[in-house]
């Protein structure tokens, strides 16, 4: 009897267990890789999901915080959002200031993921500027090079009063691999070579500096314009 007994309590024990671990569901993975992308202050948080994703429904949440600052905020347009990434331009607009941001992901109903941390972010040491884009043309007075600045730079340098220190090298490429730099004033600045000879292609590429913040771009794609 006593074995019987002790079977028994020993299946419902089972069934029990079985029941509770059913009811429990387990939270889905946290996200990985997330990290901020800056170009031009153009600060986006982005993120890799979680490897074992097989869940369409996968939500994401994403916090902000000042470096020092005891409470997060919720990132306004990036609650319950099914893309990989979140534009904090707005919030991380402060070049002086340092910034954290955390995520979290979450599947209907009610499961959620551990938050994951962001690494530290400053928008003035970890932005990266691009080169403008140049616009040639040729005409009797020579090659004018038209420079202009990438939109969401100029609007950020004109906000802090930075575009004064913007310079722009431009360099022509001769032939031998020897080049000749010039430079030219953010932000609309152009360029014009007046001493050109004829039937002779002429190739360019731009690049961005900053001294006051020690950026400066990669150089720009080649661009070339053969004079008639």
């Amino acid at each position: 009897m006593e074995y019987f007994l002790a079977g028994v309590l020993m299946a419902l024990r089972l069934m029990l267990d079985s029941s509770a671990t059913s009811a429990s569901p387990v939270s889905p993975a946290s996200p990985v890789d997330v990290t901020f992308d800056s170009v031009d202050f153009k600060d986006v948080l982005r993120w890799t999901p979680p490897a074992d994703d097989d869940n369409a429904d996968l939500r994401y949440d994403v916090q902000w915080k000042i470096y020092g600052a005891a409470e997060w905020s919720d990132a306004a347009r990036c609650q319950g959002i099914r893309e990989h990434h979140c534009d904090l331009s707005a919030v991380t607009s402060d070049p002086r200031e340092w910034y954290y941001a955390r995520l979290r992901a979450s599947s209907p109903p009610s499961w959620t993921s551990q938050w994951v941390l962001s690494p530290r972010f400053s928008p003035r040491l970890d932005t990266k500027i691009s080169a403008p884009p140049l616009s040639l043309n040729v005409s009797e007075q020579g090659i004018l090079v038209l420079v202009e600045t990438p939109p969401t730079l100029a609007r950020k340098l004109h906000a802090s009063r930075l575009h004064s220190h913007l310079v722009y090298n431009i360099y022509l490429l001769e032939q031998k691999g020897q080049q000749e730099v010039f430079k030219v004033k953010c932000c609309s600045g152009s360029l014009l070579l007046s001493k050109v000879k004829r039937k002779i292609k002429y190739c360019f590429r731009s690049q961005s500096v900053l001294p006051r913040l020690g950026f400066q771009s990669v150089r720009g794609p080649e661009k070339c314009i053969a004079t008639p």
